[in-house]
């Protein structure tokens, strides 16, 4: 549909309330879909038909609203309504959203040919971006309930000018984190604390121009909040280009439709295994980047650890890891991502990166190179849905002078807080934090400095309740013994579930 006839027309039975939606009347409205496959599908396939959806009725919706613009500003002259320069995406003839619903059998199989038909009218920018869902597969989503699915959102305009970017952006993101919730354990592949990412964000300060960049994207949270982070800085954050690569064929597809919905379009998101095929280059060497924000899955079993120890692209640098975790292939992959001038990149790892004895010598070659330039300890249940206490670690490829051969640790297990179930850190925790790590100071009992001599003369031991020291005496040491070793438990607890949880399955995708 080039804009020749009128798509809108075909929207008789569509509520079109006035006004702009609230975000709650969108959150409702968003999660009313999902309420809809309750007891028919697994919480966690929802996704699966959900995004899919409602880019299909965004985009739609938006193109007919670029198409009333067009017949205002040219006067109705047919011809010159349906150039495609009007309009952002192609809908071909028979595969609007209004006539998917009007058909009145094979519901699955329409969906999937308009899917399908608009990917091939927009092959640079959707190609692959609805997912590999099963939409002919009746036995698993009947007509009845795909025909539920279409009427219920289309009783919502999802135009510009009902629902702008930021607040569908923000809806958008409010499901996946519903998804995750409702996926248990594994969510943390699926989703990383928003809150976090922001302070991960800040730390890095992403500037326009600039290229940034998540190895092990999911559903691309992390590309979007450094977007995020310059505009509210009132910087222009069209200018970053972004880019991320993911495993799962779904999971990535979710993260372009966010970074659309969220108004971005300068982004390169490919599917693929980054341990096994990193797929950004420029020339024969592996793109390198000014950004990096990473959430790598953790402690991961399943990898070619033989590919990796002949690695063409020379990401083994400090060593090959153990078999039994692949944190520090990531770890190495990202070091080797960073631009030699401009280089920075902050990444969630579980604090066992900072200690373990068979990752001591990678360590050590770690301090060697004065790459590490923060090590930023968290409290417990910041690994999304998880009781496990996570750590950051910040990587500079050219420190200021002062900081060259010194290392500055923070303890800020402390600051978060506890709601419906969650950790997360409050605008005044992030600001703390940044304030110091920006300042490069020492605190007592929060902050230290260390220079890399000193850490290689000690074994490389990176533990932050090593290099930050906590004083507390009578009924407080009590306390704090008792709080470490129900911590400690929990920690252990976590980690084995994890492996179980590994061994019996491993499901696909990584967190972002």
């Amino acid at each position: 549909m080039s804009g020749a006839r009128g798509a809108a027309d075909a929207l008789p039975n569509t509520d079109i309330a006035a006004g702009q939606l609230d975000q709650r009347e969108l959150e409702n409205y968003l999660w009313g879909a999902a309420v809809r496959l309750r007891g028919l599908i697994d919480a966690g396939d929802y996704k699966q038909f959900i995004f899919p959806l409602l880019f299909f009725k965004r985009i739609c919706d938006v193109h007919d609203e670029e198409r009333e613009q067009a017949l205002v500003t040219y006067n109705g002259d047919a011809e010159l309504v349906a150039k495609k320069e009007n309009y952002q995406f192609q809908i071909p003839d028979g595969h609007h959203w209004a006539e998917v619903r009007e058909a009145r059998s094979a519901l699955g199989s329409e969906l999937a040919q308009a899917m399908k038909a608009i990917e091939m009218a927009n092959p640079e920018q959707l190609w692959g971006v609805f997912g590999d869902a099963q939409w002919t597969n009746t036995e698993r989503l009947s007509d009845a309930t795909l025909r539920d699915l279409l009427e219920h959102f289309s009783t919502q305009v999802l135009s510009l000018a009902r629902v702008p970017e930021d607040e569908l952006g923000r809806g958008y993101e409010y499901l996946i984190k519903k998804f995750a919730d409702d996926s248990g354990h594994t969510a943390q592949e699926f989703y990383t604390n928003r809150t976090l990412v922001r302070l991960m964000t800040r730390m890095l300060q992403p500037e326009p121009g600039e290229t940034v960049y998540d190895p092990t994207c999911g559903t691309g949270g992390m590309l979007v909040t450094a977007a995020a982070e310059l505009k509210r800085q009132g910087k222009e954050h069209r200018r970053l280009t972004l880019y991320g690569q993911e495993f799962n064929v779904m999971t990535s597809s979710i993260a372009r439709m966010n970074l659309y919905l969220h108004g971005i379009e300068n982004f390169h998101i490919e599917r693929g295994d980054t341990l096994a095929e990193p797929l950004f280059f420029e020339g024969d060497q592996m793109q390198r980047f000014d950004v990096v924000l990473a959430n790598p899955p953790y402690s991961i079993k399943q990898w070619n650890r033989p590919l990796f120890a002949k690695d063409p692209y020379r990401r083994n640098m400090w060593g090959v890891p153990p078999q039994g975790r692949a944190d520090y292939a990531f770890f190495q992959h990202i070091a080797a991502s960073l631009d030699p001038e401009t280089g920075r990149c902050a990444i969630l790892f579980p604090h066992g990166v900072l200690f373990r004895e068979d990752e001591r010598v990678m360590r050590e070659k770690l301090i060697e190179s004065d790459l590490l330039e923060c090590v930023l300890g968290l409290g417990p249940g910041l690994f999304y849905n998880s009781p496990m206490e996570a750590c950051v670690v910040v990587l500079r490829t050219r420190k200021q002078a002062d900081r060259e051969g010194k290392v500055l640790f923070i303890d800020a297990a402390h600051l978060f807080e506890r709601a419906r179930g969650q950790s997360f850190l409050s605008e005044q925790h992030i600001a703390e934090i940044y304030d110091v790590y920006d300042k490069f100071v020492e605190i007592e009992e929060f902050s230290a400095i260390r220079d890399n001599a000193a850490l290689l003369k000690k074994g490389a031991m990176l533990a932050i309740s090593y290099q930050v020291h906590r004083s507390s005496t009578g009924e407080q040491q009590g306390l704090g013994d008792l709080k470490k070793a129900l911590g400690e438990w929990d920690s252990r607890a976590a980690t084995q579930r994890s492996h179980l949880e590994e061994m019996v399955s491993r499901l696909g995708g990584y967190g972002g």
